[in-house]
């Protein structure tokens, strides 16, 4: 049996792993994935500021929430253009925070939730939702079938 040992520096140019920074690289700079990033940004500041701007500060737990995963939402998906390998996993993580922004109001607030805190959460929530899972297929679509032998005709 022979045995083979990389070095930091033969792994960093093993064919496999050139090719997944190009195709990252050409994930990020399509105009799809930027508009996507800016939106997330935009998102994730408009739920860290909604009990403010929507006027529902009053209840203190879910303000509180809505700062807390605002800010985190903006996080996870600020970097998505500028290291996409990196931050690719991030957007899973992100999808959780739309998904929890959704259900927070009846979680945290409990009965104290009325229809301008559930219609802004649920609206905000799912566009999060929507923007974390396009920024987690944005990478497989550029790559997807690049890797395949071409099918031959009949």
């Amino acid at each position: 049996m022979i045995k083979v040992a990389y070095t930091q520096h033969d792994i960093e140019q093993h064919p496999d792993i050139v090719e997944m920074r190009r195709s990252s690289e050409r994930a990020v700079t399509t105009s799809r994935a930027q508009g996507i990033e800016a939106m997330s940004l935009v998102t994730g500041i408009y739920l860290a500021a909604s009990p403010w701007i929507a006027g529902f500060n009053g209840f203190s737990t879910l303000a509180v929430n809505n700062l807390i995963t605002g800010i985190a939402f903006a996080a996870l998906l600020g970097g998505l253009g500028h290291a996409y390998e990196r931050t690719h996993a991030m957007a899973w993580a992100a999808a959780a925070v739309g998904a929890w922004t959704i259900i927070a109001p009846w979680v945290v607030a409990g009965d104290v939730s009325t229809t301008r805190t559930i219609v802004n959460n649920v609206i905000v929530g799912l566009i999060a939702l929507a923007l974390a899972l396009a920024a987690a297929a944005a990478g497989t679509r550029n790559t997807r079938g690049r890797n395949q032998p071409p099918v031959p005709n009949r």
